[in-house]
């Protein structure tokens, strides 16, 4: 149907200040309307009183495995999980098999079938080996909207400052893998008590903070945008907040695993959180969920890192790092940052939609009129708690499996589809009664998980 119409729901759009009620309507695959009453024949009513309305959620770093693994993820069955959880555009890293560093690559993912936006981030060296740069102006050209060897680090410093300066010259961010080989040799758990009395090879957060420190001093010697994924540190907060008062062109991200676990968890040996860079200490959570609340980290973004059942019933040294997370990324948020109050509701959308879709430059994260119909409707209040089954990524490797978590998307549209609609989201044919405002303040919608 071309016509949508979402009735009296609470809209909060960051890029336009807005937090209100008003009615949106979605025509041909863009907002039509957002007004505090609409009315539209031959289009689907959908009364999301109650419930608040949004961009779609854009996750900039995700991992779908595909080409290579696709037994893990393939980026269908991860866009499908990402409509699930009210994303509606995702930038995929290239740390797949071959590596995405050829123009046929790129295009290969950004052409792909899916539900969403598939946004190919390209690799910063051949092979991501840190050695020759890619052609960035060609995988610019065919769709790479930012460069990145996530999963390895670029140790050559001399590297690293050509790569600053090509992405500048194209227009797109580097975004940085920002570890010390040297400093995190073996290591998997972070460096504290926890790793010691676990018997774990220690990762110090050193290793991150001197090369968060090394790469920021190149993006001030060029002028060139630097982008830092994960940070986990204190000291890497630290050093973003000081570049940005130093004028440095720097953005980062952070990711739910990191404001709401600490290092106290490989306690357990659980390998679901086995992640890279290792979960931190308290200190660190308090840090990074005060860079989020006063500005100094831009975005939260998931590192949905899929892996085998097999390949995590493995001792905790031996399992591949990372752990699933696109479909989580909204309730993790709202659990451990709206709920104990460091955030509020509308700051945590803009970290999740348009704080991402600003650094990669796509027009996203807005429900201005004209826009692209990219919508989420939340259930921001109710508390429920994921099972195994409950996630459509083809791998589960969630350490939230059976923790209790708040709200969740209940409905996701992109380009004014419906990409995921929960099955007792109450709707209508056609426009019915516009004239009543309803009433589900305390709408409970039975969220099966």
């Amino acid at each position: 149907m071309k016509r949508v119409l979402l009735k009296g729901g609470r809209l909060i759009d960051p890029s336009t200040d807005t937090d209100e009620r008003l009615d949106v309507l979605v025509e041909d695959g863009r907002i039509a309307a957002r007004e505090h009453s609409v009315t539209a024949e031959d289009a689907r009513v959908i009364d999301v009183s109650g419930l608040v309305v949004a961009p779609g959620l854009v996750d900039m770093h995700v991992h779908f495995r595909d080409p290579g693994r696709e037994d893990e993820e393939t980026i269908l069955s991860g866009s499908t999980a990402a409509a699930h959880g009210g994303v509606t555009s995702v930038a995929t890293m290239p740390n797949t098999d071959p590596s995405i560093d050829t123009r046929s690559w790129v295009e290969y993912i950004a052409g792909h079938e899916s539900p969403i936006n598939v946004f190919p981030i390209a690799a910063i060296t051949m092979g991501r080996k840190g050695e020759s740069l890619t052609e960035m102006a060609e995988l610019a050209r065919a769709g790479a909207v930012g460069f990145s060897d996530d999963g390895s680090p670029v140790v050559d410093a001399n590297v690293m400052r050509r790569a600053l300066e090509y992405a500048s010259m194209v227009g797109r961010p580097v975004i940085a893998h920002c570890e010390d080989p040297a400093l995190a040799r073996d290591g998997v758990a972070n460096e504290g008590p926890a790793s010691t009395m676990s018997g774990l090879r220690p990762v110090p957060a050193a290793a991150e903070v001197t090369m968060v420190a090394r790469d920021i001093v190149l993006a001030k010697a060029t002028g060139a945008r630097l982008h830092i994924a994960h940070v986990s540190t204190a000291g890497a907060v630290d050093l973003v907040r000081r570049a940005k008062e130093d004028g440095v062109d720097v953005t980062c991200e952070t990711c739910p695993h990191y404001f709401s676990l600490t290092d106290n968890e490989v306690r357990t040996y659980d390998t679901n959180v086995r992640v890279n860079p290792p979960l931190r200490s308290e200190s660190d959570v308090r840090a990074i969920r005060e860079g989020l609340a006063d500005g100094t980290i831009d975005v939260i973004a998931s590192d949905h890192a899929p892996h085998s059942l097999e390949e995590k019933q493995v001792e905790f040294d031996a399992a591949p790092p990372g752990m699933i997370g696109v479909e989580t990324l909204l309730p993790v948020a709202l659990k451990y940052l709206v709920e104990p109050g460091h955030l509020s509701l509308g700051k945590t959308i803009e970290l999740l939609a348009c704080g991402p879709a600003g650094i990669l430059g796509i027009e996203r994260g807005t429900l201005t009129a004209g826009a692209a119909a990219d919508v989420v409707v939340l259930d921001p209040e109710r508390s429920w708690t994921p099972s195994r089954e409950w996630f459509r990524s083809k791998s589960k490797n969630s350490p939230f499996i059976g923790r209790e978590l708040r709200g969740r998307a209940v409905l996701t549209l992109v380009r004014g589809e419906v990409a995921f609609e929960h099955e007792d989201l109450a709707a209508t044919p056609d426009e019915g009664d516009s004239g009543e405002e309803g009433d589900r303040s305390a709408r409970q919608l039975p969220l099966h998980a």
